[in-house]
């Protein structure tokens, strides 16, 4: 049970004053939790860049006054249940709570803590009843008024059961943008186990004689030392810490000296995907080319925490010609350049070394935290492997659509293209987002429970460490909310949790287009929310 004074990071609750759990991620993507603030659609361009994602509101993770730590706490809220993610992601007993995950530890200038629960329970008490159409409507008809979020679609629901409370074009398929990745956290949770690590091998290739890097997918892979793995400046903890390239490398060195080779011919395989490798929106910067095979996810820097790095043209070969270097540095001579294998390796190719990337579930907080393009489509081809269907843009759109049907989502009016949400062409009504957000929270689905963990703190963490601030006019509402962002040009979306004034969790989908600056249509959209977290609407 959480209670007053309790706070909850992107991961665990822990109670003022005392610090923020430790947690990083791996340099290749987002600090989570490091504020580094809305780079959604993964590491996106700035709004005046012709942006094709979430950006914007980057820097601390608060340090701002106007947060909730003067008022009197709400009412605190029993949990509803026990969650079990996996090894490596802990347990949870509320709706949503498990252990720090990625970038909960705060800086020394970071905001108060909230005094109000966090993460309350779905119902407040027996007392209190739900809000009301009426007053819901009533407490929002002004903020909904605001010309800035052009056209609206909106649905508020009990986060218990997911029963529609208001709604307004609630029925409507909009363009998602980088709530997406609620629709992909989701499907590959279900459909993947939790505690699953993305391997990275090396075997030996008895067609020519030589070794064979094989991708697995992992994109989090990092070519740089254990002591430059750091996030936001926060050292990577054991649980989110990536899988390392030098170490494959020390591994392989050591089995092929064993064996009497000091020099050994050097190819890749990167197989395990299909279809194109260019996303339809493309740049080189919010999305390299998506292969199984990569290091810090292609960035030319991997040290750069810029919001949309340079990649390398070609990522596989820029991790092979890593991996060269690296057995180089062990001793063993790689002859000429590496380059593709020819064909995929034999199942039974003897394995020279290996390793594995963080667990799924941590992934899938990370990703959605951060909104990491590169993470979310390499969790999008797992997803689709697991089902059955090409690892692909089209085979990874078609398993999280049939998954989510059978878990008794809604998919009518529903288009996906991508996993990452930068397709301009997806659609989804808020009404399914938050069918999406009743799934996570269902004690009958506890797998689902990082979709919730992963989900950044208003004012606090990932994109929405610089939101809910102290000029926005919803800056009482931060700590109150977890949500996943969303931005292209001309659309904003937020979809997330709210603790009303009655201690109960409301889900929510708020999706907008508008000519408005994007900064503008945000803190509007901030100031709706913040109204849901104010009101009892009954």
């Amino acid at each position: 049970m959480l209670v007053a004074g309790t706070v909850l990071g992107t991961g665990g609750a822990y109670a003022q004053p005392s610090p923020t759990p430790t947690g990083s991620a791996s340099p290749g993507g987002r600090s989570t939790g490091n504020a580094q603030g809305d780079q959604d659609e993964g590491n996106g361009r700035r709004d005046d860049k012709g942006d094709h994602g979430d950006h914007g509101d980057h820097g601390d993770r608060g340090n701002r006054p106007g947060s909730r730590g003067s008022e009197s706490p709400r009412p605190s809220a029993s949990a509803t249940g026990t969650a079990t993610t996996g090894p490596g992601t802990g347990t949870a007993g509320t709706t949503g709570a498990a252990t720090t995950p990625p970038g909960a530890k705060p800086t020394g200038a970071v905001r108060p803590a909230p005094t109000g629960t966090v993460l309350a329970a779905a119902g407040a008490g027996p007392d209190t009843g739900l809000p009301t159409a009426q007053g819901l409507q009533q407490a929002l008809a002004a903020v909904l008024a605001d010309k800035s979020l052009g056209t609206v679609g909106l649905a508020v629901a009990d986060a218990a059961d997911g029963q529609l409370l208001y709604g307004t074009g609630e029925n409507t398929a909009a363009t998602p943008a980088s709530t997406t990745k609620l629709a992909t956290s989701i499907a590959a949770l279900s459909l993947i186990p939790g505690d699953t690590r993305l391997t990275t091998r090396v075997v030996k290739n008895a067609a020519t004689g030589g070794i064979t890097l094989v991708g697995g997918g992992d994109p989090t892979l990092t070519a740089l030392p254990a002591d430059q793995v750091q996030i936001g400046g926060i050292p990577a903890d054991p649980d989110t810490a990536p899988a390392s390239l030098d170490a494959l490398a020390a591994q392989t060195a050591a089995a092929l000296k064993a064996a009497g080779t000091g020099t050994v011919a050097l190819d890749y395989d990167v197989s395990l995907y299909t279809g194109a490798l260019l996303h339809k929106n493309h740049d080189n910067e919010n999305i390299p080319a998506v292969t199984p095979l990569m290091v810090d996810e292609a960035k030319v820097d991997p040290k750069s925490r810029e919001d949309a790095p340079a990649r390398v043209a070609d990522p596989a070969m820029a991790a092979a010609e890593a991996f060269a270097a690296l057995l180089k540095a062990q001793g063993i001579t790689v002859q000429g350049k590496a380059k593709q294998a020819a064909a995929p390796v034999a199942a039974d190719a003897p394995v020279l070394g290996r390793v594995d990337s963080p667990t799924v579930a941590r992934l899938v907080e990370r990703l959605l935290t951060t909104s990491d393009n590169t993470l979310a489509e390499a969790i999008a081809r797992q997803a689709a492997l697991a089902a059955h269907q090409p690892a692909s843009f089209e085979g990874a759109a078609t398993a999280v659509t049939q998954e989510l049907a059978r878990l008794g989502v809604p998919t009518t009016g529903m288009v996906l293209n991508d996993g990452s949400g930068l397709h301009t062409g997806n659609a989804i009504p808020p009404v399914v987002l938050v069918k999406l957000l009743t799934l996570a929270a269902s004690a009958e689905h506890p797998t689902l429970r990082p979709v919730l963990t992963g989900l950044p703190i208003a004012g606090f963490t990932g994109t929405l460490g610089k939101r809910f601030g102290s000029t926005s006019g919803a800056a009482d509402a931060a700590g109150l909310v977890r949500a996943k962002t969303g931005s292209l040009s001309g659309v904003n979306t937020l979809a997330g949790t709210v603790v009303d004034a009655d201690g109960r969790l409301l889900s929510f989908a708020l999706m907008t287009r508008t000519t408005a600056p994007a900064d503008t249509a945000r803190t509007a959209m901030d100031r709706v929310v913040a109204r849901l977290a104010a009101c009892g609407c009954h």
